[in-house]
Protein backbone atom coordinates (compact mmCIF):
# COMPACT_ATOMS: atom_id res chain seq x y z
CA UNK A 1 0.00 0.00 0.00
CA UNK A 2 1.34 3.40 -0.95
CA UNK A 3 1.62 6.01 1.78
CA UNK A 4 -0.83 8.88 1.36
CA UNK A 5 0.10 12.51 1.89
CA UNK A 6 -0.53 13.54 5.49
CA UNK A 7 -3.09 16.22 4.73
CA UNK A 8 -6.59 16.98 6.05
CA UNK A 9 -9.70 18.79 4.87
CA UNK A 10 -10.11 20.37 8.34
CA UNK A 11 -7.53 21.05 11.04
CA UNK A 12 -7.86 18.75 14.03
CA UNK A 13 -7.76 21.81 16.33
CA UNK A 14 -11.26 22.74 15.12
CA UNK A 15 -12.69 19.23 15.23
CA UNK A 16 -15.29 17.87 17.61
CA UNK A 17 -14.07 16.66 21.00
CA UNK A 18 -14.62 12.92 21.25
CA UNK A 19 -12.96 12.31 24.63
CA UNK A 20 -12.42 14.55 27.62
CA UNK A 21 -10.46 12.87 30.39
CA UNK A 22 -10.35 14.58 33.77
CA UNK A 23 -8.04 13.68 36.70
CA UNK A 24 -8.17 9.97 35.94
CA UNK A 25 -6.73 7.67 38.60
CA UNK A 26 -6.51 3.89 38.82
CA UNK A 27 -5.32 1.81 41.75
CA UNK A 28 -4.77 -1.95 41.91
CA UNK A 29 -4.39 -3.83 45.21
CA UNK A 30 -1.36 -6.13 45.14
CA UNK A 31 -1.40 -8.00 48.44
CA UNK A 32 -0.59 -5.46 51.13
CA UNK A 33 0.54 -2.89 48.56
CA UNK A 34 -1.59 -0.60 46.38
CA UNK A 35 -0.22 0.07 42.90
CA UNK A 36 -1.12 3.43 41.38
CA UNK A 37 -1.33 2.81 37.64
CA UNK A 38 -2.74 6.27 36.86
CA UNK A 39 -2.25 9.44 38.92
CA UNK A 40 -4.69 12.15 37.86
CA UNK A 41 -4.36 12.00 34.05
CA UNK A 42 -6.15 14.76 32.12
CA UNK A 43 -6.23 15.06 28.34
CA UNK A 44 -8.56 15.49 25.39
CA UNK A 45 -8.87 13.70 22.04
CA UNK A 46 -10.49 15.22 18.96
CA UNK A 47 -12.32 13.65 16.05
CA UNK A 48 -10.04 12.48 13.25
CA UNK A 49 -6.89 12.98 15.31
CA UNK A 50 -3.85 10.72 15.16
CA UNK A 51 -2.68 10.65 18.77
CA UNK A 52 0.32 8.77 20.17
CA UNK A 53 0.61 8.01 23.88
CA UNK A 54 4.29 7.35 24.49
CA UNK A 55 5.98 5.87 27.51
CA UNK A 56 7.96 2.96 28.95
CA UNK A 57 6.43 -0.25 30.29
CA UNK A 58 4.59 0.42 33.52
CA UNK A 59 3.87 4.07 32.75
CA UNK A 60 0.09 3.50 32.65
CA UNK A 61 -0.46 3.55 28.88
CA UNK A 62 -2.43 0.31 28.61
CA UNK A 63 -4.48 1.10 31.71
CA UNK A 64 -5.46 4.44 30.18
CA UNK A 65 -6.36 2.82 26.86
CA UNK A 66 -8.48 0.15 28.56
CA UNK A 67 -10.45 2.77 30.48
CA UNK A 68 -11.04 4.87 27.36
CA UNK A 69 -12.21 1.74 25.56
CA UNK A 70 -14.65 0.75 28.29
CA UNK A 71 -12.72 -2.38 29.24
CA UNK A 72 -11.85 -1.11 32.73
CA UNK A 73 -13.17 1.47 35.18
CA UNK A 74 -11.17 4.20 36.93
CA UNK A 75 -10.75 4.47 40.69
CA UNK A 76 -11.35 8.22 40.40
CA UNK A 77 -11.84 10.85 37.72
CA UNK A 78 -14.04 10.91 34.64
CA UNK A 79 -13.98 9.94 30.98
CA UNK A 80 -16.45 11.83 28.81
CA UNK A 81 -17.28 10.39 25.38
CA UNK A 82 -18.69 13.43 23.62
CA UNK A 83 -21.25 14.62 26.19
CA UNK A 84 -21.67 11.29 28.00
CA UNK A 85 -19.95 10.18 31.21
CA UNK A 86 -18.73 6.60 30.65
CA UNK A 87 -18.70 6.11 34.41
CA UNK A 88 -22.49 6.21 34.41
CA UNK A 89 -22.85 3.50 31.76
CA UNK A 90 -24.33 0.14 32.67
CA UNK A 91 -22.58 -3.03 31.48
CA UNK A 92 -25.11 -3.24 28.63
CA UNK A 93 -24.37 0.34 27.60
CA UNK A 94 -20.62 -0.29 27.76
CA UNK A 95 -21.02 -3.33 25.51
CA UNK A 96 -22.99 -1.24 23.03
CA UNK A 97 -20.39 1.53 23.25
CA UNK A 98 -17.52 -0.87 22.46
CA UNK A 99 -19.50 -2.53 19.68
CA UNK A 100 -20.68 0.61 17.92
CA UNK A 101 -17.94 3.18 18.47
CA UNK A 102 -14.60 1.49 19.26
CA UNK A 103 -12.23 -0.70 17.27
CA UNK A 104 -9.44 -2.45 19.19
CA UNK A 105 -6.05 -3.52 17.79
CA UNK A 106 -3.61 -5.30 20.06
CA UNK A 107 0.04 -6.30 19.88
CA UNK A 108 -0.94 -9.94 19.43
CA UNK A 109 -3.46 -10.36 16.68
CA UNK A 110 -6.10 -12.47 18.47
CA UNK A 111 -7.30 -14.05 15.24
CA UNK A 112 -9.35 -17.24 15.37
CA UNK A 113 -6.97 -19.91 14.02
CA UNK A 114 -9.72 -22.09 12.53
CA UNK A 115 -11.24 -19.24 10.52
CA UNK A 116 -9.99 -17.71 7.27
CA UNK A 117 -8.97 -14.06 7.04
CA UNK A 118 -12.38 -13.17 5.60
CA UNK A 119 -14.20 -15.15 8.27
CA UNK A 120 -12.21 -13.41 11.00
CA UNK A 121 -13.32 -10.06 9.62
CA UNK A 122 -16.92 -11.29 9.39
CA UNK A 123 -16.88 -11.93 13.14
CA UNK A 124 -16.97 -8.16 13.55
CA UNK A 125 -19.39 -7.38 10.71
CA UNK A 126 -21.99 -9.81 12.08
CA UNK A 127 -22.39 -7.80 15.30
CA UNK A 128 -22.22 -4.32 13.79
CA UNK A 129 -25.09 -2.00 12.96
CA UNK A 130 -23.59 -0.63 9.73
CA UNK A 131 -20.61 -2.78 8.73
CA UNK A 132 -18.68 -2.61 5.51
CA UNK A 133 -18.35 -5.71 3.36
CA UNK A 134 -15.63 -8.03 4.68
CA UNK A 135 -13.81 -8.06 1.35
CA UNK A 136 -13.96 -4.28 1.19
CA UNK A 137 -12.28 -4.18 4.59
CA UNK A 138 -9.57 -6.56 3.38
CA UNK A 139 -9.12 -4.33 0.34
CA UNK A 140 -8.28 -1.44 2.68
CA UNK A 141 -5.31 -3.41 3.99
CA UNK A 142 -4.35 -4.90 0.59
CA UNK A 143 -5.24 -8.46 1.58
CA UNK A 144 -8.23 -9.42 -0.57
CA UNK A 145 -6.00 -11.97 -2.31
CA UNK A 146 -5.42 -13.66 1.05
CA UNK A 147 -9.09 -13.77 2.06
CA UNK A 148 -9.26 -17.58 2.03
CA UNK A 149 -6.03 -18.12 3.97
CA UNK A 150 -5.93 -19.19 7.60
CA UNK A 151 -3.80 -17.26 10.13
CA UNK A 152 -1.15 -20.00 10.11
CA UNK A 153 -0.70 -19.32 6.39
CA UNK A 154 -0.13 -15.59 6.93
CA UNK A 155 2.94 -13.68 8.07
CA UNK A 156 2.86 -11.69 11.30
CA UNK A 157 2.36 -8.44 9.41
CA UNK A 158 -0.47 -9.94 7.35
CA UNK A 159 -2.16 -11.20 10.50
CA UNK A 160 -1.97 -7.73 12.03
CA UNK A 161 -3.46 -6.24 8.86
CA UNK A 162 -6.34 -8.74 9.09
CA UNK A 163 -6.82 -7.60 12.68
CA UNK A 164 -6.96 -4.00 11.43
CA UNK A 165 -9.50 -4.96 8.75
CA UNK A 166 -11.60 -6.69 11.41
CA UNK A 167 -11.55 -3.57 13.58
CA UNK A 168 -12.23 -1.15 10.71
CA UNK A 169 -15.05 -3.26 9.24
CA UNK A 170 -17.34 -2.03 12.03
CA UNK A 171 -16.81 1.56 10.80
CA UNK A 172 -15.78 2.66 14.31
CA UNK A 173 -15.29 6.30 15.16
CA UNK A 174 -12.19 5.47 17.20
CA UNK A 175 -9.36 2.96 16.77
CA UNK A 176 -7.46 2.13 19.96
CA UNK A 177 -4.15 0.42 19.26
CA UNK A 178 -2.01 -1.19 21.98
CA UNK A 179 1.57 -1.57 20.67
CA UNK A 180 0.31 -2.59 17.18
CA UNK A 181 3.88 -3.01 15.84
CA UNK A 182 5.43 -4.40 19.02
CA UNK A 183 5.66 -7.97 17.73
CA UNK A 184 6.86 -6.99 14.24
CA UNK A 185 10.21 -6.18 12.66
CA UNK A 186 10.79 -2.61 11.47
CA UNK A 187 9.95 -3.22 7.81
CA UNK A 188 6.70 -5.02 8.60
CA UNK A 189 5.82 -2.48 11.28
CA UNK A 190 6.14 0.32 8.72
CA UNK A 191 3.60 -1.44 6.49
CA UNK A 192 1.15 -1.73 9.39
CA UNK A 193 1.63 1.94 10.36
CA UNK A 194 1.03 2.99 6.76
CA UNK A 195 -2.26 1.10 6.81
CA UNK A 196 -3.32 2.71 10.10
CA UNK A 197 -2.34 6.17 8.85
CA UNK A 198 -4.30 5.58 5.65
CA UNK A 199 -7.42 4.53 7.59
CA UNK A 200 -7.13 7.66 9.74
CA UNK A 201 -6.92 9.96 6.73
CA UNK A 202 -9.36 8.26 4.37
CA UNK A 203 -12.10 7.49 6.92
CA UNK A 204 -11.43 10.32 9.40
CA UNK A 205 -11.20 7.64 12.11
CA UNK A 206 -9.75 8.91 15.37
CA UNK A 207 -6.55 6.91 15.88
CA UNK A 208 -4.90 6.42 19.28
CA UNK A 209 -1.68 4.40 19.42
CA UNK A 210 0.12 3.58 22.64
CA UNK A 211 3.76 2.65 22.21
CA UNK A 212 7.24 2.83 23.71
CA UNK A 213 8.64 3.59 20.22
CA UNK A 214 9.27 7.35 20.08
CA UNK A 215 9.73 7.32 16.29
CA UNK A 216 6.00 6.64 15.75
CA UNK A 217 5.26 9.99 17.37
CA UNK A 218 6.63 11.75 14.28
CA UNK A 219 3.59 10.49 12.33
CA UNK A 220 1.04 11.85 14.82
CA UNK A 221 -0.80 15.14 15.29
CA UNK A 222 0.07 15.11 18.99
CA UNK A 223 2.19 13.02 21.35
CA UNK A 224 1.43 12.59 25.05
CA UNK A 225 4.45 11.40 27.02
CA UNK A 226 3.60 9.35 30.11
CA UNK A 227 5.74 8.38 33.07
CA UNK A 228 4.78 6.92 36.44
CA UNK A 229 1.06 7.02 35.68
CA UNK A 230 0.77 10.63 34.53
CA UNK A 231 1.20 12.77 31.41
CA UNK A 232 4.48 14.64 31.74
CA UNK A 233 4.41 16.67 28.53
CA UNK A 234 2.57 17.11 25.23
CA UNK A 235 4.18 17.55 21.81
CA UNK A 236 2.19 19.10 18.97
CA UNK A 237 3.65 18.35 15.54
CA UNK A 238 3.57 21.22 13.07
CA UNK A 239 3.52 18.63 10.30
CA UNK A 240 2.83 14.92 10.34
CA UNK A 241 5.53 12.82 8.73
CA UNK A 242 4.86 9.89 6.44
CA UNK A 243 6.23 6.53 7.44
CA UNK A 244 9.05 6.91 4.90
CA UNK A 245 10.13 10.25 6.40
CA UNK A 246 10.46 8.92 9.93
CA UNK A 247 13.95 8.17 11.24
CA UNK A 248 13.57 4.64 12.63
Amino acid sequence: MNARANERDMPVAGAEMVFRIERLAKEYPMGEVTVQALRGVSLDIRAGEFLVILGPSGSGKSTLLNIIGGLDAPSAGKVWFKDQDLGRYTETQLTRYRRNHIGFIFQFYNLMPNLTAQENVEMATEISADPMDSLEALDLVDLRSRADHFPSQLSGGEQQRVAIARAVAKRPEILLCDEPTGALDIATGKIVLTVLNDVNLRMNTTLVIITHNAAIGQMADRVFRMKDGDVRDVLVNERRHSVDEVEW
